[in-house]
């Protein structure tokens, strides 16, 4: 199967055409860039300046402003002298949904324009038409017409542009013969880079954005590869996973999706859309991209792979047997490390999910529970909760009094040699292509395969530690061994932000591609101890203020589940950032339905500022509150608008009984 990178087991970047954006110059090995995108009114010159200047100075090397009717367009002037007057030379990017005039009036202007072939000429009715190839060929000779004076204009301008397909707004044209899929994606924008292609024009950046990390990953690499087999050379590409939400969940969500191409050196420029100021955006993409700004490829020290045994393309889970509770066809088990803590009491498995009522004698036990904890030697003395079970090393399993509740974990030599072993679950743990224990525990492996009992522990403390698991992994399905494995991965980093991207990043990009039938996520020692003591994120927010490492930890494992869509253990928040075009205040309405629905598990809620955001970028969302007036929200089930025109002051209610009325609804405990 031909590769979509350079190689997926030592780092290397994909080559890009050199794109010029102003002065700033994308793709062909140039730094990775940062873009944000400014959430005031356009026509408020002022107070875009200004925000487009607390972005800049947070890191912004682009900054994009909407620019959805040709007022806004021409206002793009206004903003750009006054930013050229205070001595602000960063380039500025149009954004432009349905509206080709608009973007022939910015490309005049600002350095770079972006269009979505989604909604530039097509109008989305959601209609299913069955076209002939001959009505298909007049479809893209309409979009020829509409779509090359903009090119032209760009051509003359010097004005760069970035084709950007989003999922949710595939047109119905694409949609009918190539379905809501990644090759639709790939297809959509196909279509205009080879017009574009055809009138000589090159200054082109290409994204392939949707809320689901599996897609987004997906279509960034089919189109490498359909641009290499059709031109035998990629664009620069700009990397984003769209309505990503806020919080913690917005940053592991942006992490895996973004990471995982970063891992294999694709990406040229990134932007993370988080429902928070975009300021705030700019740490999390630093954060991102800082990991490969020194990467260096490290050939040889990972064997090289000939034939990828799976599908990059399409997500497929790595087939294995189960063993008690972990793998087969179950959901990703969660481990949590609870080793750190001297004396482990009922009260400490309140951070993973356990809540012991002394009254009653008995445990709450939320959706987001671990299902097992690791004590290192420690043994609990009391009783514990549902089907939670304790993972020690060998020399203390073997002095517990109950064998059910407790399971060893040993090393690959330490199993082999072992003399007594749990008859039904053992942990067994391998270290990838580290250093000399990598060629034992590859010595050791024939012992291992398929052995009923065992449960694989895969880590790796090399430089690359992705690559170095995945090629293990690889190893597995090419020898056929399909014993479940664990994911255990440390962080060294200092900040709750670089830990998320960490964690979110070596595991998510696994679980993406169908590896991993659990996850363990742990800190170095040091690491522990600042995020104990209340370290800040880059941004200044502080998890461990009020909350535990421990908690920390197993909300972000549950988190990378969630966003990889391998385990849902909460509600999903599909929420957009904002943007000049969003008629009600985003940040503060996606918090208020948080709180009352944040209770639903597995309910996928889309909350979108306007209609260009609306019920296309809603993608797969089983709800929808979306702006479509100053004051009004429109309220959609699925794709289909239930409520037009729902005053903003009851709207939140409304959307409460819709769900009552779709049966999506269970009052909070």
């Amino acid at each position: 199967m031909q590769l979509y990178c350079n190689s997926l087991t030592q780092y290397s970047r994909l080559q890009t055409r050199e794109v010029k954006v102003g002065h700033l110059l994308l793709g062909n090995f140039h730094p990775i860039r940062l873009q944000t995108m400014t959430t005031t009114d356009t026509m408020d010159t002022m107070a875009t300046v200004a925000q487009s200047i607390r972005c800049i100075e947070a890191g912004a090397e682009l900054i994009r402003i909407t620019a959805p009717s040709k007022n806004e367009a021409e206002n793009l002037l206004n903003i750009k002298n006054e930013l050229r007057k205070r001595g602000y030379t960063t380039p500025l990017v149009a954004d432009i949904h349905f509206t080709p005039n608009a973007a022939e009036i910015a490309a005049r202007i600002v350095e770079k324009v972006r269009v979505n072939p989604g909604n530039y000429v097509d109008k989305k009715k959601f209609e299913q038409i069955d076209y002939t190839d001959a009505e298909y060929i007049e479809e893209i000779e309409r979009i020829r017409e509409r779509f090359t004076p903009l090119v032209k204009i760009c051509s003359e301008y010097g004005t760069a542009m970035r084709i950007g397909t989003n999922h949710g707004s595939l047109s119905d044209r694409i949609m009918s013969r190539y379905g809501d899929t990644p090759m639709g994606m790939v297809e959509s924008a196909m279509e205009f880079l080879r017009i574009a292609r055809g009138e000589s024009y090159h200054n082109i950046v290409l994204s392939m954005k949707a809320s689901n990390p599996q897609v987004m990953v997906q279509a960034y690499r089919l189109l490498i590869q359909q641009m290499d087999a059709e031109f035998g050379e990629s664009y620069p590409l700009h990397l984003g996973v769209t309505e990503a939400g806020d919080g913690e969940d917005g940053r592991v969500k942006s992490a895996a999706g973004i990471g995982t191409l970063l891992e294999d050196g694709i990406g040229d420029t990134v932007r993370v859309s988080l429902t928070e100021d975009p300021e705030f955006e700019m740490p999390v993409c630093r954060d991102i991209v800082k990991r490969y700004a020194s990467r260096v490829s490290l050939a040889g020290s990972i064997p090289a792979i000939e034939k990828i045994p799976y599908n990059p393309f399409t997500y497929q889970r790595r087939e294995t047997f189960a063993v008690d509770n972990i793998g087969g066809k179950q959901v990703p088990v969660v481990i949590a490390d609870l080793s750190k803590l001297s004396a482990i009491t009922t009260k400490d498995l309140e951070s993973v999910g356990y809540k012991y009522d002394e009254p009653t004698d008995k445990w709450n036990i939320s959706d987001a529970a671990a299902d097992y904890i690791f004590t290192a030697h420690q043994l609990l003395d009391f009783a514990l909760p549902g089907t939670l079970k304790v993972i020690t090393y060998p020399a203390a399993w073997e002095t517990a009094a109950n064998k059910e509740k407790y399971v060893p974990i040993f090393d690959s030599s330490g199993y082999v040699q072992a003399v007594t072993k749990n008859n039904h679950l053992n942990f067994v743990m391998m270290d990838c292509f580290t250093d000399n224990t990598s060629i034992n525990d590859f010595t050791n492996l024939a012992e291992i395969a398929n052995n009923p009992s065992v449960v694989i522990c895969l880590s790796s403390t090399h430089q690359h530690a992705m690559p170095a698991v995945r090629r293990m992994f690889m190893e597995l399905v090419n020898k056929q061994i399909k014993n479940p494995v664990i994911l255990i991965t440390d962080s060294h980093w200092q900040t709750a932000d670089e830990h998320l991207i960490h964690y979110s990043t070596e595991c998510g990009a696994l679980f993406l591609d169908g590896f991993g039938d659990g996850i363990c996520l742990g800190m170095t020692g040091e690491s522990y101890q600042q995020q104990s003591s209340g370290s800040q994120d880059t941004s200044g927010r502080n998890y461990s203020s009020n909350t535990t490492v421990e908690a920390f930890i197993n909300s972000t494992a549950f988190g990378i589940l969630q966003a990889t869509r391998t385990r849902i253990s909460k509600t999903e928040y599909i929420s957009c950032p904002s943007c000049g075009r969003t008629l009600f205040d985003l940040q503060e309405t996606t918090a208020k339905i948080r709180s009352v629905t944040n209770h639903l598990k597995g309910v996928k809620i889309a909350i979108m500022g306007c209609i260009v955001n609306g019920p296309g970028e809603m993608a797969d969302a089983d709800f929808g509150y979306v702006g479509s007036g100053v004051g009004k929200i429109t309220l959609y089930k699925g794709r289909e608008v239930v409520k037009r025109s729902v005053d903003s002051e009851v709207a939140v209610d409304e959307l409460i009984n819709l769900l009552k009325e779709s049966d999506a609804w269970i009052e909070p405990a």
